[in-house]
């Protein structure tokens, strides 16, 4: 019998966190997370990281683990859900892998490419260059630099269309070279695929809840405390949903139910590209939803039996 890991995908905000609990209790399995912002020790209010009563409920790992100092690539996050997927396994649990970044979803199904270590430098020109020009010339550029990337990427998707431009400039060979030699290290595992399809009306209200409640919980004081850190502003941490927004408030430019509203819109907003994203990239997932909880986590566990 093949190993068993489960994958569990959706956006922001569909209550991923609370069936994976509910599902580690069910099948004796622990949780990995797949969330790029959940990753940082410093932001557990403003990533709505679990909750500590949550993880001594059930082991959680790679949450809250990584400085916000750090870079920490697709290819860091797989080094480390490999050695915790391995030690779920080793203790006969089955690993739960829950978040709602793609490109991780995708190093333990479609593999990660052997692109090497794009340097701080680099990366920092790119980001630099793409503010300057403006997603369209940018784009333009990216096409003449490598044309492998046409109709590939869109030219709204900068996070994608960065990582293709910094890695021709300092591989000298298209992303889509290195995507081509890459194969799964998991393609004898029975992965059971899931994806939370929330209908747009359900997910809106949760995502208001959700800002509402972190405001509550004072997740002003996080940014307070992450602006005297002053990292480089080329880290990813600084793209954390809230950031910008609550430094606007800060500043005294915005009111607090601005800063609120601004916050609802990017989350709706991110949540968006995670479905596309998701359309594009988990055709073969099984989408699962119910407002009843307990029939959706039925559902769930009927997928991964």
């Amino acid at each position: 019998m093949s190993k068993k890991i489960i994958l569990l995908a959706g956006p922001t905000a569909s209550g991923k966190s609370k069936l994976a609990i509910n599902l580690a209790e069910k099948l004796n399995g622990e949780i990995i997370n797949a969330d790029s912002m959940q990753i940082y020790k410093e932001f557990s209010i403003l990533s709505s990281r679990p909750t500590e009563f949550e993880t001594k409920k059930i082991k959680h790992h790679i949450y809250g683990t990584i400085s916000v100092k750090k870079h920490f690539s697709a290819g860091d996050w797989f080094k480390e859900a490999k050695k915790k997927i391995d030690i779920c396994l080793k203790k006969k649990k089955i690993p739960i892998i829950v978040g709602g970044t793609g490109l991780y979803f995708n190093t333990i199904t479609k593999g990660i490419s052997k692109i090497p270590k794009i340097d701080l430098k680099t990366r920092s020109k790119v980001r630099k260059l793409y503010s300057k020009l403006g997603f369209r010339k940018f784009y333009k550029k990216l096409i003449q630099l490598d044309p492998k990337v046409k109709n590939k990427i869109l030219p709204t998707d900068s996070q994608r269309a960065q990582r293709a431009f910094e890695v021709k400039l300092k591989t000298k060979k298209s992303l889509y070279e290195w995507i081509a030699k890459t194969k799964s290290e998991f393609s004898d595992f029975n992965i059971k695929k899931i994806f939370i399809n929330i209908p747009r009306e359900d997910l809106l209200q949760k995502i208001s809840e959700r800002t509402d409640f972190m405001i509550s919980q004072n997740c002003i004081s996080e940014v307070v405390k992450f602006n005297k850190l002053k990292i480089n502003k080329s880290l990813s941490a600084n793209k954390l949903i809230g950031v910008q927004e609550i430094n606007r408030y800060l500043r005294g430019t915005i009111t607090l139910k601005e800063c609120r509203d601004l916050i609802n819109i990017k989350t709706r907003q991110y949540a968006k590209r995670q479905n596309t994203w998701a359309r594009g990239h988990m055709k073969n997932w099984v989408r699962l939803y119910s407002k009843n909880f307990s029939i959706l986590l039925k559902k769930t566990l009927k997928v991964t039996s």
